[in-house]
């Protein structure tokens, strides 16, 4: 028995009249294909879930609908489309697969989901360590504490000083946040310790 969330009765009743039309038909299509589909609203739009894992999600926008399904890769093939998700920008039920084609993605995400496939991003590279402007690593040689503080930091926390130094848009402001990032270090302080438990 399909499950309906009132969250998502609400997103679509509130949603732009064109898209009215194509959200009702997504989500007939879904429990129809799945009838043990998991209504959610995750991120401020629907989703459904299938045996406690992501499945698909739509969305509505200004001038456009969407519909994507979590393991998009092995479910429809290749990249997302333009306009977040599987379909690109669906602007009426004419920008959809037929309802037999959509079904069959489902059945096929589905599957994945009851193999237990899990949804893999690449790794991002890791940043190389912060390069230390000239002007402050003299402004460190000359108070060693602060040095020593700084050098014992991880290499994110010092790019958020080598930032905040580098960000500023006068000399002025950058000479007075390199005195203030020594007097900091002096004390063993990270760049946002005021903000730290």
């Amino acid at each position: 028995m399909a499950t309906h969330d009132p969250r998502i009765d609400a997103y679509i009743a509130k949603s732009a009249e064109f898209a009215r039309p194509i959200l009702e038909h997504l989500r007939a299509i879904v429990h129809a294909a799945c009838p043990e589909a998991e209504e959610s609203l995750k991120w401020g739009f629907p989703h459904f879930g299938y045996k406690g894992a992501m499945m698909c999600s739509m969305a509505s926008f200004k001038q456009h609908c969407s519909f994507g399904f979590w393991l998009q890769a092995q479910v429809v093939g290749g990249e997302a489309a333009e306009g977040m998700g599987s379909f690109g920008k669906i602007a009426s039920l004419k920008d959809l697969p037929n309802k037999r084609e959509l079904t069959a993605y489902i059945k096929k995400a589905m599957a994945l989901n009851d193999a237990g496939i899990k949804s893999t991003r690449a790794k991002a590279a890791p940043k190389p360590p912060p390069e230390l402007p000239a002007d402050f690593a003299v402004l460190l040689k000359k108070h060693r504490s602060a040095k020593a503080t700084y050098d014992g930091f991880s290499p994110s926390m010092q790019r958020e000083y080598i930032e905040w130094i580098v960000e500023a848009k006068t000399e002025a402001t950058r000479s007075k946040r390199m005195a203030t990032a020594v007097e900091w270090l002096t004390e063993g302080k990270q760049r946002n310790w005021k903000y730290q438990k």
